[in-house]
Protein backbone atom coordinates (compact mmCIF):
# COMPACT_ATOMS: atom_id res chain seq x y z
CA UNK A 1 0.00 0.00 0.00
CA UNK A 2 1.11 3.13 -0.97
CA UNK A 3 3.85 2.02 -3.57
CA UNK A 4 4.29 4.15 -6.33
CA UNK A 5 3.46 1.65 -9.69
CA UNK A 6 4.24 2.70 -13.31
CA UNK A 7 3.00 0.53 -16.41
CA UNK A 8 5.48 -1.45 -18.68
CA UNK A 9 5.84 1.39 -21.87
CA UNK A 10 5.26 -1.73 -24.30
CA UNK A 11 1.85 -2.40 -22.42
CA UNK A 12 -1.24 -2.32 -24.87
CA UNK A 13 -5.15 -1.71 -23.56
CA UNK A 14 -7.16 -3.05 -26.49
CA UNK A 15 -10.37 -1.72 -26.70
CA UNK A 16 -12.56 -4.42 -25.07
CA UNK A 17 -10.27 -4.03 -21.87
CA UNK A 18 -7.94 -6.55 -22.26
CA UNK A 19 -4.20 -5.88 -21.39
CA UNK A 20 -1.59 -7.75 -23.63
CA UNK A 21 1.97 -7.39 -22.54
CA UNK A 22 4.13 -8.51 -19.58
CA UNK A 23 7.41 -10.48 -20.36
CA UNK A 24 6.59 -12.93 -21.92
CA UNK A 25 4.19 -11.57 -23.38
CA UNK A 26 0.15 -12.39 -22.08
CA UNK A 27 -3.20 -11.50 -22.25
CA UNK A 28 -5.02 -10.58 -19.35
CA UNK A 29 -8.76 -10.49 -19.16
CA UNK A 30 -10.32 -8.12 -15.92
CA UNK A 31 -13.73 -8.55 -14.28
CA UNK A 32 -15.54 -5.32 -13.17
CA UNK A 33 -13.48 -5.40 -10.04
CA UNK A 34 -10.00 -5.97 -11.69
CA UNK A 35 -10.48 -2.98 -13.79
CA UNK A 36 -11.29 -0.86 -11.60
CA UNK A 37 -8.32 -1.95 -9.29
CA UNK A 38 -6.45 -1.44 -12.60
CA UNK A 39 -7.24 1.96 -12.75
CA UNK A 40 -5.78 2.83 -9.70
CA UNK A 41 -2.51 1.69 -10.78
CA UNK A 42 -2.86 3.54 -13.70
CA UNK A 43 -3.01 6.44 -11.71
CA UNK A 44 0.58 5.64 -10.15
CA UNK A 45 -0.06 4.52 -6.73
CA UNK A 46 -1.41 1.16 -5.20
CA UNK A 47 -4.23 2.76 -2.61
CA UNK A 48 -6.36 -0.32 -2.64
CA UNK A 49 -6.12 -4.17 -1.13
CA UNK A 50 -7.70 -5.44 -5.04
CA UNK A 51 -5.00 -2.92 -6.27
CA UNK A 52 -1.86 -4.40 -4.29
CA UNK A 53 -3.01 -7.72 -5.13
CA UNK A 54 -3.00 -6.74 -8.87
CA UNK A 55 0.05 -4.80 -8.53
CA UNK A 56 1.53 -8.03 -7.11
CA UNK A 57 0.36 -10.12 -10.24
CA UNK A 58 1.38 -7.88 -12.73
CA UNK A 59 4.42 -7.18 -11.29
CA UNK A 60 5.20 -10.32 -11.13
CA UNK A 61 4.41 -11.04 -14.82
CA UNK A 62 6.05 -7.62 -15.61
CA UNK A 63 2.99 -5.65 -16.15
CA UNK A 64 3.66 -2.78 -14.04
CA UNK A 65 6.89 -2.40 -12.74
CA UNK A 66 7.59 -0.22 -8.68
CA UNK A 67 9.20 3.01 -8.97
CA UNK A 68 12.09 3.65 -7.20
CA UNK A 69 10.91 5.14 -3.75
CA UNK A 70 14.47 6.53 -2.31
CA UNK A 71 15.22 7.16 1.01
CA UNK A 72 11.73 8.61 3.44
CA UNK A 73 12.13 11.87 4.86
CA UNK A 74 13.05 11.63 8.64
CA UNK A 75 9.15 12.56 10.00
CA UNK A 76 10.11 10.49 13.52
CA UNK A 77 7.12 7.86 12.66
CA UNK A 78 8.82 5.95 9.44
CA UNK A 79 11.45 3.30 10.47
CA UNK A 80 14.84 4.97 8.53
CA UNK A 81 17.21 3.02 5.65
CA UNK A 82 20.25 4.85 7.14
CA UNK A 83 23.82 2.39 7.40
CA UNK A 84 21.73 -0.86 6.20
CA UNK A 85 23.83 -1.86 3.76
CA UNK A 86 27.40 -3.04 3.56
CA UNK A 87 29.34 -2.17 0.43
CA UNK A 88 31.39 -5.22 -0.72
CA UNK A 89 34.23 -4.49 -3.28
CA UNK A 90 36.89 -7.54 -4.47
CA UNK A 91 39.68 -6.66 -6.45
CA UNK A 92 42.98 -8.22 -7.75
CA UNK A 93 45.35 -5.37 -8.03
CA UNK A 94 43.72 -2.91 -10.10
CA UNK A 95 44.69 -0.41 -7.11
CA UNK A 96 44.04 2.83 -9.68
CA UNK A 97 40.85 1.15 -10.70
CA UNK A 98 39.70 0.76 -7.18
CA UNK A 99 41.30 4.12 -5.83
CA UNK A 100 38.44 5.64 -7.74
CA UNK A 101 35.33 3.01 -7.46
CA UNK A 102 36.02 4.15 -3.76
CA UNK A 103 36.43 7.77 -3.86
CA UNK A 104 33.02 7.55 -5.99
CA UNK A 105 31.65 5.73 -3.25
CA UNK A 106 32.66 8.69 -0.26
CA UNK A 107 32.08 11.23 -2.47
CA UNK A 108 28.34 10.76 -3.35
CA UNK A 109 27.99 10.65 0.53
CA UNK A 110 25.45 7.24 0.72
CA UNK A 111 23.35 7.68 3.72
CA UNK A 112 22.32 3.67 3.45
CA UNK A 113 25.92 2.81 3.92
CA UNK A 114 27.03 1.50 6.85
CA UNK A 115 30.46 -0.05 5.72
CA UNK A 116 32.59 -0.51 2.73
CA UNK A 117 34.70 -4.07 2.66
CA UNK A 118 37.46 -4.50 0.45
CA UNK A 119 38.34 -7.95 -0.18
CA UNK A 120 42.12 -8.57 -1.93
CA UNK A 121 41.90 -11.96 -3.71
CA UNK A 122 45.26 -12.70 -3.88
CA UNK A 123 47.14 -9.60 -5.38
CA UNK A 124 50.63 -9.68 -7.23
CA UNK A 125 50.66 -6.35 -5.10
CA UNK A 126 48.61 -6.02 -2.05
CA UNK A 127 50.37 -3.36 -0.49
CA UNK A 128 49.04 -1.06 -3.15
CA UNK A 129 45.54 -2.34 -2.34
CA UNK A 130 45.98 -2.01 1.51
CA UNK A 131 46.67 1.62 1.09
CA UNK A 132 43.69 2.66 -1.69
CA UNK A 133 41.72 0.91 1.05
CA UNK A 134 43.19 3.35 3.90
CA UNK A 135 43.45 6.12 2.29
CA UNK A 136 38.78 5.54 1.72
CA UNK A 137 37.92 4.16 5.27
CA UNK A 138 37.46 0.90 3.97
CA UNK A 139 37.87 -2.49 6.04
CA UNK A 140 39.88 -4.78 3.85
CA UNK A 141 40.15 -8.77 3.81
CA UNK A 142 42.68 -10.98 2.00
CA UNK A 143 42.75 -13.93 0.24
CA UNK A 144 46.18 -15.62 0.29
CA UNK A 145 44.61 -17.55 -3.06
CA UNK A 146 42.91 -16.38 -5.77
CA UNK A 147 39.54 -17.58 -6.34
CA UNK A 148 37.56 -15.50 -8.09
CA UNK A 149 34.94 -12.54 -6.95
CA UNK A 150 32.83 -15.18 -5.98
CA UNK A 151 34.92 -16.53 -3.57
CA UNK A 152 36.11 -12.95 -2.29
CA UNK A 153 32.93 -12.14 -1.90
CA UNK A 154 31.68 -15.01 0.23
CA UNK A 155 34.86 -14.37 2.60
CA UNK A 156 33.04 -10.39 2.72
CA UNK A 157 29.56 -11.94 3.63
CA UNK A 158 30.38 -14.06 6.29
CA UNK A 159 31.35 -10.64 8.68
CA UNK A 160 28.17 -8.97 7.25
CA UNK A 161 25.64 -7.38 10.01
CA UNK A 162 23.35 -5.54 7.93
CA UNK A 163 20.52 -6.27 6.11
CA UNK A 164 21.53 -5.55 3.22
CA UNK A 165 24.56 -5.88 0.82
CA UNK A 166 25.66 -4.10 -2.28
CA UNK A 167 28.15 -5.94 -4.42
CA UNK A 168 30.18 -3.25 -6.67
CA UNK A 169 33.15 -4.29 -9.05
CA UNK A 170 36.18 -1.95 -8.47
CA UNK A 171 35.89 -1.11 -12.24
CA UNK A 172 32.49 0.38 -11.91
CA UNK A 173 32.49 3.97 -11.46
CA UNK A 174 29.36 4.77 -8.74
CA UNK A 175 27.61 8.01 -9.10
CA UNK A 176 26.28 9.89 -6.06
CA UNK A 177 23.49 8.33 -3.87
CA UNK A 178 23.04 5.17 -6.56
CA UNK A 179 22.68 2.81 -3.26
CA UNK A 180 19.97 5.93 -1.59
CA UNK A 181 17.89 5.92 -4.96
CA UNK A 182 17.72 1.62 -5.18
CA UNK A 183 17.01 0.96 -1.54
CA UNK A 184 13.28 2.00 -1.39
CA UNK A 185 12.64 -1.12 -3.42
CA UNK A 186 13.16 -3.32 -0.49
CA UNK A 187 9.96 -1.92 1.05
CA UNK A 188 8.54 -4.90 -0.53
CA UNK A 189 9.31 -7.66 1.28
CA UNK A 190 9.46 -10.34 -0.96
CA UNK A 191 12.04 -8.23 -3.06
CA UNK A 192 15.54 -10.14 -2.79
CA UNK A 193 17.90 -7.88 -5.20
CA UNK A 194 17.71 -4.90 -7.14
CA UNK A 195 20.59 -3.92 -9.85
CA UNK A 196 21.20 -0.51 -12.06
CA UNK A 197 21.59 -0.54 -15.54
CA UNK A 198 25.62 -1.36 -16.10
CA UNK A 199 26.94 2.07 -19.25
CA UNK A 200 29.82 2.41 -20.29
CA UNK A 201 32.04 4.20 -18.82
CA UNK A 202 35.99 5.33 -17.78
CA UNK A 203 38.17 6.08 -21.21
CA UNK A 204 36.98 7.82 -24.39
CA UNK A 205 37.12 5.34 -26.89
CA UNK A 206 40.60 6.11 -29.05
CA UNK A 207 40.71 2.60 -30.87
CA UNK A 208 37.92 0.73 -32.68
CA UNK A 209 37.88 -1.62 -30.07
CA UNK A 210 37.36 0.95 -27.26
CA UNK A 211 34.91 2.26 -29.10
CA UNK A 212 32.95 -0.72 -29.84
CA UNK A 213 33.19 -1.78 -26.64
CA UNK A 214 31.77 1.70 -25.60
CA UNK A 215 28.82 1.53 -27.97
CA UNK A 216 28.12 -2.00 -26.89
CA UNK A 217 28.71 -2.58 -23.28
CA UNK A 218 28.07 -6.16 -22.61
CA UNK A 219 26.54 -5.89 -19.38
CA UNK A 220 24.01 -3.68 -20.25
CA UNK A 221 20.77 -4.38 -20.08
CA UNK A 222 18.72 -2.05 -21.62
CA UNK A 223 16.58 0.74 -20.76
CA UNK A 224 13.11 -1.05 -19.81
CA UNK A 225 12.57 -2.06 -16.32
CA UNK A 226 11.70 -5.49 -15.57
CA UNK A 227 11.16 -8.35 -13.04
CA UNK A 228 14.43 -10.42 -13.39
CA UNK A 229 13.36 -13.71 -15.08
CA UNK A 230 14.95 -16.80 -17.21
CA UNK A 231 13.87 -16.39 -20.95
CA UNK A 232 11.93 -13.16 -19.82
CA UNK A 233 12.92 -9.57 -21.14
CA UNK A 234 15.78 -9.30 -18.54
CA UNK A 235 16.50 -12.99 -17.52
CA UNK A 236 19.78 -12.34 -15.11
CA UNK A 237 21.75 -9.36 -13.23
CA UNK A 238 25.52 -9.33 -12.97
CA UNK A 239 27.13 -8.43 -9.93
CA UNK A 240 29.27 -5.77 -11.30
CA UNK A 241 26.54 -3.65 -8.95
CA UNK A 242 23.85 -5.11 -7.40
CA UNK A 243 22.40 -4.89 -4.06
CA UNK A 244 20.93 -7.86 -2.10
CA UNK A 245 18.75 -8.58 1.22
CA UNK A 246 21.06 -10.65 3.02
CA UNK A 247 18.23 -13.24 4.68
CA UNK A 248 17.19 -14.15 1.16
CA UNK A 249 20.67 -15.77 0.84
CA UNK A 250 20.09 -18.03 3.88
CA UNK A 251 16.81 -19.31 2.34
CA UNK A 252 18.17 -20.80 -1.29
CA UNK A 253 18.81 -23.84 -1.85
CA UNK A 254 22.48 -24.71 -2.63
CA UNK A 255 25.34 -22.44 -1.06
CA UNK A 256 24.30 -19.62 1.13
CA UNK A 257 26.40 -16.72 -0.86
CA UNK A 258 28.12 -17.76 -4.52
CA UNK A 259 28.70 -21.25 -5.76
CA UNK A 260 32.18 -21.17 -5.66
CA UNK A 261 32.63 -23.75 -8.52
CA UNK A 262 31.86 -21.48 -11.01
CA UNK A 263 34.61 -19.41 -12.03
CA UNK A 264 32.01 -17.42 -14.37
CA UNK A 265 28.28 -17.11 -14.66
CA UNK A 266 28.16 -17.25 -10.20
CA UNK A 267 26.16 -14.43 -10.45
CA UNK A 268 23.75 -15.39 -12.44
CA UNK A 269 23.29 -18.45 -10.60
CA UNK A 270 22.96 -16.73 -7.61
CA UNK A 271 20.50 -14.89 -8.95
CA UNK A 272 17.80 -17.84 -10.44
CA UNK A 273 18.54 -19.57 -7.13
CA UNK A 274 16.85 -16.57 -5.11
CA UNK A 275 14.36 -16.75 -7.79
CA UNK A 276 13.49 -20.40 -7.37
CA UNK A 277 13.00 -19.80 -3.99
CA UNK A 278 10.41 -17.69 -4.53
CA UNK A 279 11.86 -14.20 -4.13
CA UNK A 280 11.81 -11.67 -6.14
CA UNK A 281 14.54 -9.73 -7.97
CA UNK A 282 14.08 -6.57 -10.08
CA UNK A 283 15.94 -4.65 -12.61
CA UNK A 284 15.46 -0.16 -12.25
CA UNK A 285 17.72 1.05 -15.53
CA UNK A 286 16.84 4.74 -13.82
CA UNK A 287 20.14 4.40 -11.57
CA UNK A 288 23.19 4.01 -13.80
CA UNK A 289 26.09 3.07 -13.45
CA UNK A 290 29.53 3.49 -15.21
CA UNK A 291 31.80 0.37 -16.09
CA UNK A 292 35.45 0.64 -18.04
CA UNK A 293 34.91 -1.87 -20.56
CA UNK A 294 37.97 -3.60 -22.48
CA UNK A 295 40.47 -1.61 -24.23
CA UNK A 296 41.65 -4.10 -27.05
CA UNK A 297 40.41 -6.92 -29.10
CA UNK A 298 42.09 -9.68 -27.17
CA UNK A 299 40.79 -8.82 -23.99
CA UNK A 300 37.14 -8.05 -25.82
CA UNK A 301 36.85 -11.19 -27.06
CA UNK A 302 38.80 -13.18 -23.97
CA UNK A 303 36.65 -11.73 -21.79
CA UNK A 304 33.49 -12.94 -24.16
CA UNK A 305 34.69 -16.19 -24.37
CA UNK A 306 34.81 -16.45 -20.90
CA UNK A 307 31.32 -15.61 -20.18
CA UNK A 308 30.34 -18.46 -22.79
CA UNK A 309 32.40 -20.67 -20.53
CA UNK A 310 29.64 -21.19 -17.92
CA UNK A 311 26.04 -21.79 -20.38
CA UNK A 312 26.67 -25.63 -19.67
CA UNK A 313 26.96 -25.96 -15.92
CA UNK A 314 24.12 -23.58 -15.61
CA UNK A 315 21.97 -25.22 -17.73
CA UNK A 316 22.82 -28.20 -15.63
CA UNK A 317 22.04 -26.45 -12.26
CA UNK A 318 18.96 -25.01 -13.80
CA UNK A 319 17.24 -27.15 -16.85
CA UNK A 320 15.51 -25.42 -19.39
CA UNK A 321 16.57 -21.48 -18.38
CA UNK A 322 20.07 -20.96 -21.28
CA UNK A 323 17.89 -21.66 -24.34
CA UNK A 324 19.74 -19.63 -26.59
CA UNK A 325 16.56 -19.61 -28.68
CA UNK A 326 12.90 -20.27 -28.09
CA UNK A 327 11.49 -20.81 -31.87
CA UNK A 328 7.57 -21.22 -32.54
CA UNK A 329 6.90 -23.50 -35.14
CA UNK A 330 4.70 -20.97 -37.54
CA UNK A 331 7.00 -17.91 -37.55
CA UNK A 332 9.67 -20.32 -38.26
CA UNK A 333 8.15 -21.75 -40.98
CA UNK A 334 7.64 -18.29 -42.11
CA UNK A 335 11.19 -17.20 -42.35
CA UNK A 336 12.52 -20.61 -43.53
CA UNK A 337 10.60 -20.32 -46.27
CA UNK A 338 11.03 -16.24 -47.01
CA UNK A 339 14.75 -17.30 -46.88
CA UNK A 340 14.59 -20.29 -49.37
CA UNK A 341 12.16 -17.62 -51.69
CA UNK A 342 9.35 -19.22 -51.55
CA UNK A 343 6.29 -16.65 -51.13
CA UNK A 344 3.56 -18.84 -51.08
CA UNK A 345 5.05 -21.21 -48.56
CA UNK A 346 5.69 -18.25 -46.33
CA UNK A 347 1.87 -16.76 -46.91
CA UNK A 348 0.81 -20.17 -46.17
CA UNK A 349 2.52 -21.10 -43.02
CA UNK A 350 1.76 -17.45 -41.94
CA UNK A 351 -2.19 -18.09 -42.99
CA UNK A 352 -1.52 -20.82 -40.43
CA UNK A 353 -0.30 -18.96 -37.48
CA UNK A 354 -2.64 -17.02 -37.83
CA UNK A 355 -5.56 -18.83 -37.80
CA UNK A 356 -4.10 -20.67 -34.59
CA UNK A 357 -3.75 -17.52 -32.85
CA UNK A 358 -7.09 -16.20 -33.81
CA UNK A 359 -9.37 -19.82 -32.60
CA UNK A 360 -6.70 -19.19 -29.42
CA UNK A 361 -7.74 -15.92 -28.66
CA UNK A 362 -11.58 -16.36 -29.57
CA UNK A 363 -11.27 -19.27 -27.05
CA UNK A 364 -10.43 -16.71 -24.75
CA UNK A 365 -13.68 -14.63 -25.54
CA UNK A 366 -11.46 -11.66 -26.45
CA UNK A 367 -11.40 -9.97 -29.99
CA UNK A 368 -8.81 -11.19 -32.87
CA UNK A 369 -8.80 -8.14 -34.78
CA UNK A 370 -5.61 -6.10 -34.34
CA UNK A 371 -3.51 -9.87 -35.11
CA UNK A 372 -1.68 -8.98 -38.15
CA UNK A 373 0.57 -6.53 -36.66
CA UNK A 374 2.12 -9.28 -34.02
CA UNK A 375 2.46 -11.55 -36.03
CA UNK A 376 4.57 -9.87 -38.30
CA UNK A 377 6.50 -8.04 -35.59
CA UNK A 378 6.78 -11.95 -34.08
CA UNK A 379 8.21 -13.27 -37.86
CA UNK A 380 10.59 -9.85 -38.22
CA UNK A 381 11.88 -11.31 -34.20
CA UNK A 382 11.88 -14.56 -34.91
CA UNK A 383 14.48 -13.86 -38.14
CA UNK A 384 16.74 -11.71 -36.17
CA UNK A 385 16.87 -14.21 -33.18
CA UNK A 386 17.67 -16.79 -35.60
CA UNK A 387 20.50 -14.61 -37.47
CA UNK A 388 22.07 -13.86 -34.12
CA UNK A 389 22.00 -17.61 -33.03
CA UNK A 390 23.76 -18.61 -36.43
CA UNK A 391 26.32 -15.86 -35.87
CA UNK A 392 27.04 -17.48 -32.45
CA UNK A 393 27.05 -21.24 -32.77
CA UNK A 394 26.86 -21.92 -36.54
CA UNK A 395 29.05 -19.29 -38.14
CA UNK A 396 32.46 -21.79 -38.59
CA UNK A 397 29.79 -24.25 -40.57
CA UNK A 398 28.23 -21.88 -43.10
CA UNK A 399 31.08 -22.71 -45.35
CA UNK A 400 30.22 -26.41 -45.72
CA UNK A 401 26.54 -25.38 -46.26
CA UNK A 402 27.29 -23.65 -48.84
CA UNK A 403 29.54 -25.96 -50.24
CA UNK A 404 26.98 -28.47 -50.33
CA UNK A 405 26.39 -29.22 -54.18
CA UNK A 406 23.40 -28.34 -55.66
CA UNK A 407 21.43 -25.36 -57.87
CA UNK A 408 20.88 -23.35 -55.38
CA UNK A 409 24.63 -22.57 -54.16
CA UNK A 410 23.79 -18.83 -54.73
CA UNK A 411 20.77 -18.55 -53.29
CA UNK A 412 22.18 -20.33 -50.11
CA UNK A 413 24.70 -17.62 -49.72
CA UNK A 414 22.49 -14.43 -50.33
CA UNK A 415 20.39 -16.53 -47.36
CA UNK A 416 22.93 -17.18 -45.11
CA UNK A 417 24.45 -13.58 -45.53
CA UNK A 418 21.18 -12.03 -44.97
CA UNK A 419 20.70 -14.12 -41.68
CA UNK A 420 23.96 -13.33 -39.95
CA UNK A 421 24.26 -9.89 -40.93
CA UNK A 422 20.83 -8.26 -40.18
CA UNK A 423 21.33 -8.13 -36.58
CA UNK A 424 24.67 -6.35 -37.18
CA UNK A 425 23.25 -4.23 -39.11
CA UNK A 426 19.76 -3.15 -37.33
CA UNK A 427 22.04 -2.42 -34.23
CA UNK A 428 24.31 0.08 -35.85
CA UNK A 429 21.20 2.08 -37.47
CA UNK A 430 19.58 2.20 -33.76
CA UNK A 431 23.44 2.98 -31.78
CA UNK A 432 24.79 4.88 -34.74
CA UNK A 433 28.17 4.48 -32.72
CA UNK A 434 30.49 7.18 -33.71
CA UNK A 435 33.79 6.38 -35.74
CA UNK A 436 32.34 3.13 -36.98
CA UNK A 437 31.30 2.32 -40.02
CA UNK A 438 28.14 -0.17 -40.89
CA UNK A 439 30.90 -2.61 -42.53
CA UNK A 440 33.23 -2.60 -39.49
CA UNK A 441 30.52 -2.99 -37.22
CA UNK A 442 28.90 -5.63 -38.61
CA UNK A 443 32.26 -7.58 -38.34
CA UNK A 444 33.09 -6.54 -34.83
CA UNK A 445 29.56 -7.75 -33.60
CA UNK A 446 30.68 -11.74 -35.33
CA UNK A 447 33.35 -11.25 -33.92
CA UNK A 448 32.10 -10.63 -30.03
CA UNK A 449 29.03 -13.05 -30.96
CA UNK A 450 31.40 -15.89 -32.18
CA UNK A 451 33.71 -16.05 -29.55
CA UNK A 452 31.00 -15.66 -26.86
CA UNK A 453 29.23 -19.16 -29.03
CA UNK A 454 32.88 -20.53 -28.76
CA UNK A 455 33.19 -20.12 -25.13
CA UNK A 456 29.38 -21.74 -24.91
CA UNK A 457 30.94 -24.70 -27.18
CA UNK A 458 33.80 -25.29 -25.11
CA UNK A 459 32.22 -25.57 -21.81
CA UNK A 460 29.25 -27.44 -23.67
CA UNK A 461 32.40 -30.19 -24.71
CA UNK A 462 33.48 -30.07 -21.20
CA UNK A 463 30.11 -30.94 -19.61
CA UNK A 464 29.29 -33.31 -22.71
CA UNK A 465 26.02 -32.46 -23.49
CA UNK A 466 24.47 -29.28 -25.85
CA UNK A 467 21.55 -28.37 -23.78
CA UNK A 468 22.79 -24.65 -23.82
CA UNK A 469 23.86 -24.56 -27.51
CA UNK A 470 20.49 -26.04 -28.75
CA UNK A 471 16.90 -23.91 -29.00
CA UNK A 472 14.17 -24.80 -27.75
CA UNK A 473 10.99 -25.41 -29.26
CA UNK A 474 7.27 -24.86 -28.88
CA UNK A 475 4.41 -25.77 -31.37
CA UNK A 476 1.75 -22.91 -30.51
CA UNK A 477 2.42 -19.30 -30.88
CA UNK A 478 -0.10 -18.76 -28.20
CA UNK A 479 0.10 -20.57 -25.23
CA UNK A 480 -2.11 -22.13 -22.76
CA UNK A 481 -5.70 -20.17 -22.44
CA UNK A 482 -8.20 -20.47 -20.02
CA UNK A 483 -11.77 -20.54 -22.03
CA UNK A 484 -13.73 -17.46 -20.83
CA UNK A 485 -16.49 -18.53 -18.14
CA UNK A 486 -19.76 -18.87 -19.02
Amino acid sequence: MGFRVELDPEVVIKPDGTIFGGSPARLFRLNPAGQEAFSQLRSGVVGSPAASALARRFADAGVVHPVRQGLPQDDGRRPGRHGVVTVIVPVRDRSAELDRCLRGLSASSQQAVAEVVVVDDASHDPQAVAAVARKHGARLLVRSVNGGPGPARNLALESVSTPLVAFLDSDCLPPASWIDDLVGHFDDPLLAGVAPRIVAGGRSGGTLAERFSQARPVLDLGGLPARVAPLSRVSYLPTAALILRRAALEEIDGPTGFDEDLRYGEDVDLVWRLLEAGWRVRYDPTVEIGHEEPAGWKSLLRRRFAYGTSAAKLEERHPGKVAPLVMVAAPVSTVTALLARRPLLAAATFAAGYADAHRALTQAGTTSDDLLKPLAIGVRETFFGMGRWTSQFALPFLPLLLALPGCHRRGRALAALALVLASPVREWLRVRPEGIDPVRWSIAVLLDDAAYGAGVWAGSAQARHLRAVRPSWKWRLLGSVTPKPS
